[in-house]
């Protein structure tokens, strides 16, 4: 029998602020164990919660950019439950009243149009971190760090409407994208400030009624997401195979086994007491606030690939590649507007540039080389004063010293060779040290011809016109 995947996500982005959700204590990555830590989110007696409004803004920008509706009324709620790591015995967050609801992200992926809906948008508090490695005794302890506690979180709920791992996956990406190009979340999925639950059933192809679904906790890449579904859509599978029932049930993903193991049961329903938090008022925004921030939203990033395609006739997939974040984007249309030639600024990101980034460990607003300079190499070319082999050279020399790419082509004798008699010398001398290929081309096996263009270029170190060298050495050749 076959089966058909069910998947529903629900996504938590830390949200990019300098302060946590209801007090003044900095969010700030990677501090000293338990010292951005104050009596609000510490839970202590008679401290009372302030709301962050950057907080807010950034969740109905969020919203706003998924098609959300926003509730110009919501409702902070206590979420009780016991967890060493939740310092107030519950989590302030939204219940029946979320900031937001009913949204929709479109997307297209090689051609085929996908839309997965949206069931909320709403804030809530983060809890602390437990720490069960790294200490001499932690082999019998788990340690506790606070630091997180009451970071602001925005967690956005879908409906099941995915029916692959890589379908879920893909989306993933896509909204991680979203959120790093509204500057809401800085999309570090290493640190923990984007994390993914997936709930996953499976039930007979064409059959109405949803499964029994599990769900995989706290997923921090594409591929390990993708990878645990792919796992848990066979498992299921096999399950029903064989007669047996799957159980209600979190689970966590072992990356290091490429299992999922189970954690809890969900048997039967938790329950977390839900109520109106008693210290903070009902969130009213008014529409002048959303309207303003709707004003304010960014070009995302698939509307900014189709226009990349429209506008500069970019492949599909060079369009998705350099709209990956915004600040890349960025630089390939400051290169495209000073260059006068889109195609080749994007070859040029896409290849030189994005290798020695990845290969230094840097983001693009830190590159040594500039959009304005970057533009002024890909002329050098297009006018034929540097080939493409030596304006390689050239780049690297530009990001290594930060110097333009004219000053380097004519301080360092760089440009490209289009004296006629120094061409001719140097295809004499190949022809001579190369009798074989030369024979074998005047034989009919033109294959050879693109050696000897090579061996030419080699022994001008690079520097020939390509386009001279192969009118030239055809010429040549073709004498008896």
């Amino acid at each position: 029998m076959q089966y058909e995947p069910v998947i529903g996500l629900e996504i938590h982005a830390q949200l990019l602020t300098e302060t946590k959700m209801f007090c003044g204590c900095r969010t700030t990555f990677g501090a000293p164990p338990d010292t951005d830590v104050c009596p609000v989110c510490l839970g202590l007696p008679g401290a009372l919660p302030v709301v962050n409004g950057r907080a807010v803004d950034y969740a109905i920008k969020t919203a706003l950019a998924l098609g959300c509706r926003i509730n110009q009324t919501s409702v902070f709620a206590r979420k009780n439950y016991f967890y060493p790591d939740l310092p107030k015995g519950y989590q302030i967050s939204q219940y029946d009243q979320p900031l937001a609801f009913d949204g929709r992200l479109e997307y297209v992926v090689r051609g085929v149009p996908h839309a997965v809906g949206i069931i909320r948008v709403h804030l809530e508090e983060d809890a602390g971190k437990s720490l069960h490695e790294g200490f001499a005794d932690s082999d019998r302890r788990t340690h506790v760090d606070f630091n997180r506690s009451g970071v602001p979180l925005v967690e956005i709920v879908t409906r099941p409407d995915l029916r692959a791992a890589a379908d879920a996956a893909e989306f993933f990406e896509r909204l991680r994208a979203i959120l790093v190009a509204l500057g809401v979340n800085d999309g570090n999925m290493e640190e923990g400030s984007l994390r993914c639950d997936a709930n996953i059933s499976v039930r007979p192809a064409g059959q109405a009624a949803l499964g029994t679904k599990t769900e995989v906790k706290n997923v921090n890449s594409f591929r390990f997401l993708q990878r645990a579904l792919e796992y848990e859509i066979e498992r299921q599978a096999g399950i029903l195979q064989q007669g047996g029932r799957v159980r209600h049930e979190t689970r966590l993903w072992d990356a290091s086994a490429g299992r999922t193991a189970a954690m809890r049961s969900k048997e039967e329903a938790e329950d977390y007491r839900y109520f109106p938090d008693p210290d903070l008022p009902p969130l009213r925004v008014s529409v002048e606030r959303i309207d303003a921030i709707r004003r304010s939203l960014p070009e995302l990033p698939e509307a900014r690939k189709r226009r990349l395609v429209t506008q500069y006739g970019l492949p599909e997939y060079d369009a998705a590649l350099l709209t990956e974040t915004g600040a890349i984007a960025d630089y390939f249309e400051a290169t495209a507007a000073a260059a006068g030639n889109a195609k080749a600024a994007s070859n040029w990101v896409m290849g030189e540039l994005m290798r020695r980034m990845h290969a230094d460990a840097i983001e693009i607003d830190r590159a040594p080389v500039t959009p304005r300079g970057l533009a002024g190499l890909i002329r050098l070319i297009d006018r034929g004063t540097v080939s493409g082999t030596i304006a390689k050279d050239v780049f690297e020399r530009m990001w290594t010293s930060g110097r333009a790419a004219d000053e380097i082509v004519e301080t360092e004798g760089l440009a490209q060779l289009e004296d006629e008699g120094v061409l001719v010398a140097a295809i004499e001398r190949v022809i001579a040290s190369c009798p074989g290929p030369v024979a074998e081309y005047r034989a009919g096996k033109t294959k050879t011809f693109s050696f000897l263009v090579g061996q030419v270029m080699k022994l001008t170190g690079g520097r020939a016109n390509p386009q001279h060298v192969n009118e030239l050495l055809r010429r040549a050749l073709e004498r008896t």
